[in-house]
């Protein structure tokens, strides 16, 4: 029996409300972890999101499915999926047939602006929990209201914390604030070299899979890119880097390196990567492959497997489920120096700490701290922009220069095959350690720690009028909800 097992009709039950735990998004695998991880102490059912859901009012159970992931018997999830995020009609219907302890939100909190101009019904009888996935400098004062709403913010980065405590001030006092970072299951992400658990099959379909990603050619140095094609990804970033670090091989050397992108070839969110690839490397090019068919897991395993690194170089992230993903794999990684990105650097403050984020130094951005783990190559840098649209009014762009992410490539690249694996495997056991806790059982174990907190301590709260400036709802523009 597993520690903290409660019984199912002595269990709280938690409302989820995000992408359906089913489909392939980021938020949909972090709540899919939370629940498979949780459901032997709480009970749960999902509002489940989705554009144009095919299962739209079709109420499903899938407690047979997460008791097969979690080895569980008796866990109870139920979903409710419907188009987008809902609507208040059907959150209430849920609520009078769940009758759910809790409700916790997980993405961008606009999406939710309905819920929470439900206040009047809600905070009442039901606490509700925000695990906040985005947030980045300047400290988004447009979100207090939000955060003044909810009864327990999770927060996925040591900066997320930090920017919650600046924006709510000294109501953040009455508040649960937690940080809970994203965690992945270790059994699936793992280095393959160094694991018994996988069958000969298993082997080889691991051997052809690099072959075919690398063409039949063997290769001594391959870089991954393993994320959405979107502006903020920097994409085009990373193959000008990729470009000018060609530029210095010779051309046997450059029969011999490739650089893999996992990704959309064409998004009307990022760009045609075709046409800058052709543009930067040349029409005859064989340094940069795309890889655009969905994955299974195990071989999203095989793919961070193959590389000797992996390039992050967003503008703004969260988090970067692609480093962490990296660091259970045991393959280093070059990343830009902004959001949760810096936690899995693990900056060393001036007390030999792992850095935390405060009011006084709410990012790293900057070289602050330059002390990190062996396993990353901080790229700093070096154009701070400030963006901004009608629902995120303004957000730093932080933007790398080419020539340091290049700079980054070559001293990856110089390494040694056993040096690489030495410091990916320093990552992988801090990630897989009491530190940082970047997995999935640590992240349930967490989060469990912050809802027992809010149960025990939350009482009903007096309502209050959400989005007090009455003016707001005419300067906002509604957005559809995209992935």
């Amino acid at each position: 029996m597993k520690e903290g097992y409660i019984k199912p009709e002595d269990r709280k039950k938690i409302l989820l409300l995000t992408d359906d735990i089913r489909v392939h998004s980021g938020v949909a695998q972090i709540g899919r972890e939370l629940v498979i991880n949780t459901s032997h102490h709480y009970n749960w059912c999902q509002m489940a999101g989705s554009v144009k859901h095919p299962d739209k009012g079709k109420v499903t159970d899938i407690s047979k499915d997460i008791n097969n992931e979690s080895g569980n018997e008796d866990a109870y999830t139920r979903l409710y999926p419907v188009d987008a995020y809902g609507n208040p009609d059907i959150l209430r219907e849920i609520i009078k047939i769940e009758q759910p302890d809790a409700i916790l939100l997980i993405t961008d909190p606009r999406y939710f602006e309905w819920v929470f101009n439900m206040e009047e019904e809600l905070r009442t009888s039901i606490p509700i929990a925000y695990l906040n996935i985005w947030d980045d400098m300047p400290a988004p004062q447009y979100n207090e209201e939000f955060y003044e709403s909810c009864d327990a913010l999770f927060g996925i980065s040591k900066q997320t914390v930090a920017i919650n405590k600046i924006v709510l001030g000294d109501k953040a006092d009455n508040k649960v604030i937690k940080y809970v970072p994203h965690g992945l299951n270790a059994d699936k992400f793992f280095p393959i070299d160094q694991e018994a658990k996988m069958s000969q099959n298993s082997t080889d379909e691991y051997i052809e899979f690099k072959k075919n990603i690398t063409r039949g050619i063997d290769k001594e140095f391959i870089l991954l890119f393993n994320s959405r094609n979107i502006r903020r990804k920097s994409i085009p970033d990373a193959l000008t880097a990729w470009k000018l670090f060609v530029d210095g091989l010779t051309e046997d050397e450059k029969k011999k390196v490739l650089f893999v992108l996992h990704t959309e070839m064409v998004s009307e969110h990022g760009t045609d990567l075709p046409s800058v690839i052709e543009y930067l490397m040349g029409e005859d090019d064989k340094t940069v492959v795309i890889s655009d068919q969905k994955l299974p897991t195990s071989h999203m395993n095989y793919l961070y497997n193959i590389a000797d690194g992996v390039i992050l170089l967003s503008s703004a992230e969260g988090w970067g489920l692609a480093l962490t993903e990296s660091l259970l794999t045991g393959t280093p990684f070059i990343a830009n120096v902004t959001g949760g990105m810096q936690d899995q650097m693990r900056f060393i403050d001036d007390s030999g700490n792992w850095y935390t984020n405060s009011k006084e130094i709410p990012s790293n951005h900057n070289g602050t701290f330059t002390e990190h783990g062996k396993w990353a190559l901080p790229v700093y840098p070096k154009s701070l922009g400030m963006v901004g649209s009608p629902v995120t009014p303004y957000i730093w762009d932080s933007r790398c220069d080419f020539k340091d992410a290049r700079d980054r490539i070559v001293e990856l690249y110089q390494m040694s095959s056993k040096e690489r694996k030495e410091r990916g495997n320093v990552g992988r056991e801090w990630a897989l350690g009491d530190e940082a806790g970047f997995t999935a059982k640590k992240m349930a174990k967490t989060f469990t720690s912050g809802m027992e907190e809010l149960f025990s301590t939350w009482k009903p709260r007096k309502p209050f009028v959400f989005l007090k400036d009455t003016d707001f709802k005419a300067r906002t523009l509604k957005h559809k909800l995209e992935y």
